[in-house]
């Protein structure tokens, strides 16, 4: 297996703050990682060591074999970066964007010109290419973004937060577009907070919390190390919380209660179907209200709480504010 990108023991600090604290981490070539975590877990960073943004304090760090301080300009040549916020000039035209773009990297004026109208025509920007950028939807901003940052054919492409702040259109639309970068071999390292998106795009996850990663697998590695499948249950009145707790104790289910509704309950099932049965059984004879129970297996929110005590949204989005240079994320 080919390495696209790797750290070893990587520790960055902001003055009395650990944003990274001995970082071991590999994308294998071809793959997609996702980097998911609080807010505050170190992610943003990462990505900004890899991109050369940032000089790490220790450790070291590699993309293609190439150090990432000592080589940063080879480094440069070979990454592609999207930040959680459209880096264009809303004053210029798609197309001016792109072409812009284009000469920063040294593209000869008409290579510049030709990538800028392949870019548009692929990313479907191509008849809103002479309008200028303030008159773009938020998610066709995203695809100029994206699209600038693929100009010179990089080899690995940090995306962090990509679709931070789209509508729900949007985000499967720049969905579609990294899958069709990464049948096409690309290696993507990806920074989110949504859970689907995590489900449906990466290959491995990498859990960040702390400056460190303290767990790493395939979605369903994660999923399955919670352990127990869950009791989902609804309540009629929030009132009978506690009771609906205690039943559900009794019951046979466990301990943590991962729901954050005052009116619903969600607690680890260990024998699976015949828990529920007996939970059932419990609230029935508690006289506790219930207008749903069900089973399920673990997600990843379940492996957030289990192993950060924080959740990730999966509709309502907490975006990881992109700190300015020299500040932690």
């Amino acid at each position: 297996m080919s390495i696209a990108a790797r750290t070893e023991g990587l520790v960055r600090r902001f003055d009395e703050t650990v944003a990274l604290d001995r970082v071991d981490l590999e994308v294998a070539e071809g793959s997609v990682l996702g980097l998911l975590g609080p807010n505050g877990a170190g992610k943003t960073t990462l990505v900004r060591v890899l991109a050369t943004l940032l000089r790490p304090d220790a450790g070291r760090a590699e993309v293609f074999g190439l150090d990432v301080v000592s080589e940063a300009p080879k480094v440069r040549e070979v990454i592609g970066l999207t930040g959680q916020f459209a880096a264009v000039d809303e004053l210029l035209t798609g197309r001016e964007n792109l072409r812009l773009f284009g000469r920063l990297f040294h593209l000869p004026r008409r290579a510049a010109a030709a990538r800028a109208d392949e870019l548009l025509e692929r990313f479907d920007l191509a008849d809103a290419g002479d309008r200028t950028v303030k008159t773009y939807s938020g998610g066709m901003r995203r695809r100029l973004d994206l699209a600038s940052s693929l100009i010179t054919r990089p080899r690995i492409l940090f995306l962090d937060e990509p679709t931070t702040g789209l509508d729900p259109r949007s985000r499967v639309a720049i969905w579609g577009i990294v899958r069709e970068l990464v049948r096409e071999g690309m290696t993507l390292l990806l920074t989110t907070q949504y859970l689907e998106e995590a489900d449906q795009l990466t290959d491995r996850i990498a859990v960040i919390d702390q400056g460190r990663v303290i767990a790493e697998g395939t979605g369903d590695e994660l999923k399955d190390s919670v352990g127990a499948s869950m009791v989902q249950v609804r309540l009629e009145r929030v009132a009978d919380r506690e009771r609906a707790r205690s039943a559900l104790l009794i019951g046979g289910c466990e301990e943590p209660d991962h729901a954050d509704q005052a009116g619903e309950l969600t607690m680890a099932a260990p024998d699976g179907v015949r828990t529920v049965a007996a939970a059932a059984r419990a609230l029935d004879d508690a006289g506790i209200g219930v207008s749903d129970l069900s089973l399920r297996r673990p997600t990843l929110d379940d492996v957030f709480l289990e192993l950060t005590g924080a959740h990730v949204e999966v509709d309502g989005h907490r975006p990881e504010v992109d700190a300015p240079v020299g500040e932690p994320a």
